[in-house]
């Protein structure tokens, strides 16, 4: 049974909270039991005043007394909109104590990506990928864990934290297991909406426990409180009016307690009746007019420190508020003793310059929304220019900018979009399109208007697509936007059109600003991105000709530029879908770089072009035999993204390519492992997109290839590898892929009818590649029993395609189709020219299938023995299982 009087160490908060404390008890005595235990979460949910506040201060006190080290942080109803507010709380004591270059040592490669939102770093120039630095954030606490175990970390009001620091929680929360760290949050129900919530839900959802709700006192314990508080004497009706007026919420007890005391009334039944009109001052209006009585200069000073939110020192809040030192001081202590503003309490070890904090966030909210509308926007605007002149930056003005009154402003206009520049700089995308939003509001000038569109186009490109496209579009249609910043306006609306699935519409709206420009780089670069889409279009070429007119005007490049450079690009990779002639596609690849190196500008984190663009050049070398040059390129785009912090989509692309690479390759196992990554972090950016089917496409093919029919099932089924396919093209061919599936798991009719639509979509682009789009091979398989004529039709064009395009790989594939349909002398001849070109081949895989399958037509334990050597390496073991077996039977007595 719950104790009604706690014990006296106790705050008077945290009566009636003994299960939540003894479950904190026992997470720090988990954590502090072994430097392996792993990490756990608890989440306290409950309105406001319910003691939170109190249990994360108990949650500290235990755990100091076992020798944890404890870092703090808490949300601020007006600080919602700076971005890594609460997670640089949590985390700078840590690393403000180090030197510079201590701070630099200590997060490592991390160092230019997470420092600059904890604001140990300054940002560098472009744009910081936001998942990066969430991978970033939770880094440094892995390696600050390590050091400073066993480390508690406490959020409160997380409520009110920034959507920046809700995005890295949620996603530490999940990685937990092997962090030996706790975390306790602290929360109230609702407050929040849209991604915010959903972090939180994420948050709520990794909890090691169900989520501790807390509930308003008892009567009872409302009665003892009250006892402790006044005295025995308080009589049992001066105890349940305490309880009625207060609901049992324990601040308004305890200050409504406490206003008893300090007005000396009797705790008697006769004094119960001027409860009410106690409690009414403490909160609300009544708070508001109690602040009233303490006179206006108390008044500005308690309305400033509210503007300010946080590290509030009297200087500032005179600063703001006009006042002189001594009066800031007097109204200082006049606000104290009236128990609205306090002493920041040590015990929470947030550090900073504050003199004050409200004592309640409640008395905060209080005051500020009684702040008259038209004072608070002008506050807001001196709080700015004092923030801006301390030479802090646009970015820590823009909380105070976003609620000045829109007056026509130019400055503010570009302090808002400086303030948009810092915030993209360090991974908040979301915080910049609030202040470019906020400037449309002003407005800007007729002749930067557009120029303002575009760059909040800019900021919500990576999150809202739908969105962007608005923007660009509405920027387009203005003067302002000239030379090479439409052309980038453009390409960028394009890109954005391509991934909210409007390739058509995309391909479109390039091809009419090019039609407007006459011939140079900035329209051959819209040629380019306009031949680009219609050549990852999955449906029929967007224009009749288009690869015609892509040859032709490629054959007057020379790869002098950019604009060249790219093209070739293009035209490498339509010729290596279409099937022509490997040496040639590999000239016009080469031709595409500058010393067997992509040129400056045509970087993987270079934005001008994309990195569909160069995913383009590199899987013309995959598909050619070309596979060290491929590797280099997947892996240098791997380690570009890494450095960089760019995690999310392009990281999910990175890590499927590489695992593409090593497919192609016969590493089977290695690309499993890579195509699981990449799957992992496709999920977190978004199913349907082509990131996720180029995951799921590659770790299907590959598990096929590893004999892991079922998994591959499984796989197939839990991700959604089904029709309807996307709009743009991935490699290899999701329907060959798919098709090769259902005839694996033995649905033979379904596998054909996919088969047959691979055909049907390949014959309509023109995609004669055998190696990329490999139907008709697997058709032909299918049909040898039940239609050996179309059977050997379709070996006969797989064996002409593959000899127009006269890769080894290719041959060896053809032949290998060929032998499998002939019997005899003749299939052993057709094996053994198989196993000659694939042995020259990179793709090892297939060497080792060909190898397997001559051994078994020639009854070659010599081959059998080399074909099961060479499965073994590539981890394909359906492959190892059929060479044994036949290794065994070869092997048993006739």
């Amino acid at each position: 049974m719950t104790e009604v009087r706690p014990r006296a160490a106790l705050s008077a908060a945290l009566w009636e909270r003994d299960d939540e404390v003894a479950a904190i008890t026992r997470a720090v005595d988990i954590l502090c039991a072994d430097r392996s235990s792993p990490g756990s979460l608890l989440v306290l949910r409950g309105e406001a005043g319910l003691g939170k506040t109190a249990l994360l201060a108990e949650t500290r006190r235990i755990a100091e007394e076992r020798g944890c080290t404890v870092w703090s942080a808490r949300g601020g109803e007006t600080l919602r909109t700076v971005p890594f507010n609460v997670v640089r709380q949590l985390l700078q004591p840590a690393l403000v104590s180090m030197l510079p270059e201590e701070v630099r040592e200590y997060l490592g490669d991390w160092y230019d990506i997470a420092g600059p939102a904890l604001g140990v770093a300054d940002p560098g120039d472009r744009h910081a990928d936001p998942q990066g630095v969430c991978e970033g954030l939770v880094a440094a606490v892995r390696r600050l864990a390590r050091r400073d175990w066993p480390l508690v970390l406490l959020v409160d009001d997380a409520h009110w934290a920034d959507q920046e620091t809700l995005y890295w929680l949620a996603e530490f929360a999940e990685r937990l297991a092997d962090l030996s760290v706790l975390v306790v949050v602290a929360r109230r129900p609702g407050e929040i909406s849209g991604a915010g919530a959903r972090h939180l839900d994420a948050v709520a959802a990794a909890a090691d426990r169900p989520v501790t709700t807390l509930s308003a006192l008892t009567p009872a314990a409302t009665a003892g409180l009250t006892r402790a508080t006044l005295g025995d004497d308080a009589d049992a009706a001066f105890c349940r009016e305490v309880w009625a007026v207060t609901g049992g919420n324990p601040y308004e007890t305890v200050e409504l307690l406490a206003k008893v005391r300090d007005s000396e009334l009797e705790p008697v039944e006769a004094h119960a009746g001027e409860l009410r009109d106690l409690n009414r001052s403490a909160r609300g209006g009544g708070l508001v007019a109690r602040l009233e009585q303490l006179g206006i200069d108390a008044t500005r000073f308690a309305w400033a420190a509210a503007i300010l939110g946080s590290d509030i020192t009297v200087d500032l809040v005179a600063r703001l508020a006009t006042l002189g030192h001594d009066d800031a001081v007097r109204c200082a202590e006049l606000l104290r003793t009236a128990r609205i503003l306090t002493p920041p309490d040590p015990a929470t070890g947030r550090t900073g310059p504050a003199d004050l904090e409200f004592v309640h966030p409640l008395i905060a909210t209080a005051v500020y929304n009684s702040i008259p509308d038209a004072l608070r926007r002008a506050m807001h605007g001196i709080a700015a220019r004092i923030v801006t002149d301390s030479g802090r930056g646009a970015a820590a003005a823009a909380r105070h900018l976003l609620e000045v009154h829109p007056d026509d402003d130019e400055e503010l206009v570009w302090q808002l979009r400086e303030a948009a520049r810092e915030h993209l700089a360090v991974g908040a995308p979301d915080a910049a399109r609030r202040c470019l939003e906020r400037a449309l509001e002003e407005p800007p000038r007729p002749e930067v208007h557009a120029q303002v569109l575009y760059e909040l186009g800019c900021a919500t490109f990576l999150t809202a697509p739908a969105r962007t496209i608005g923007h660009l579009r509405t920027a387009l249609g203005m003067p302002g936007l000239d030379g090479d910043r439409r052309v980038d306006a453009v390409v960028r609306l394009s890109q954005a059109l391509l991934h909210n699935d409007q390739l058509e519409e995309a391909v479109r709206t390039v091809e009419a600003e090019a039609t407007r420009l006459e011939p140079g780089p900035a329209q051959m670069r819209l040629r380019t991105v306009q031949f680009m889409w219609e050549g990852i279009h999955a449906g029929e070429a967007a224009s009749p000709g288009r690869s015609e007119r892509l040859a032709e005007l490629a054959a007057t490049c020379t790869g002098r530029d950019n604009s060249e450079r790219a093209l070739l690009m293009v035209r490498g990779f339509d010729a290596m879908m279409r099937g022509e002639n490997a040496e040639e596609i590999v000239e016009i690849c080469d031709r595409a770089l500058v010393n067997g190196r992509l040129a400056p500008g045509l970087g993987w984190t270079d934005s001008e072009w994309g990195v569909e663009l160069l995913l383009m050049v590199a899987d013309a070398y995959a598909y050619t035999d070309r596979l060290d040059r491929a590797e280099s390129l997947y892996n240098e785009a791997l380690h570009a993204y890494d450095t960089a912090g760019w995690g999310g989509g392009h990281l999910a692309l990175a890590h499927a390519y590489v695992g593409l690479g090593h497919r192609r390759r016969g590493r089977l196992t290695e690309a499993e492992a890579s195509l699981r990554e990449s799957l992992r972090l496709a999920e977190r950016v978004g199913r349907g997109l082509p990131l996720y089917w180029t995951a799921t496409c590659n770790l299907v093919d590959t598990l096929l290839a590893r004999g892991h029919v079922d998994e591959a099932w499984e796989v197939a089924e839990r991700h959604g590898f089904a029709p309807p396919y996307p709009s743009t093209i991935v490699l290899p061919d999701p329907r060959s892929v798919r098709g090769r599936l259902l005839l694996a798991v033995g649905r033979t009719k379904e596998g054909i009818n996919e088969l047959e639509a691979a055909e049907k979509a390949a014959a309509a682009r023109g995609h004669h590649n055998p190696v990329h789009v490999f139907w008709a091979a697997d058709l032909a398989r299918a049909l040898a029993t039940e239609d050996p004529a179309r059977a050997a039709r379709l070996a006969l064009d797989v064996r002409r395609n593959a000899e127009r395009f006269g890769t080894d790989t290719a041959l060896g594939e053809a032949l290998r189709l060929a032998a499998a349909l002939e019997t005899g002398r003749r299939a052993v001849g057709l094996a053994a020219q198989a196993v000659t070109h694939l042995e020259s081949s990179p793709c090892q895989y297939e060497h080792a299938a060909a190898r397997v399958e001559y051994g078994i037509l020639a009854r070659s334990v010599p081959d059998l023995e080399r074909g099961l050597a060479l499965a073994r390496s590539c981890g394909a073991d359906g492959l190892v299982r059929r060479a044994r077996a036949e290794l065994e039977s070869a092997s048993e007595p006739r």
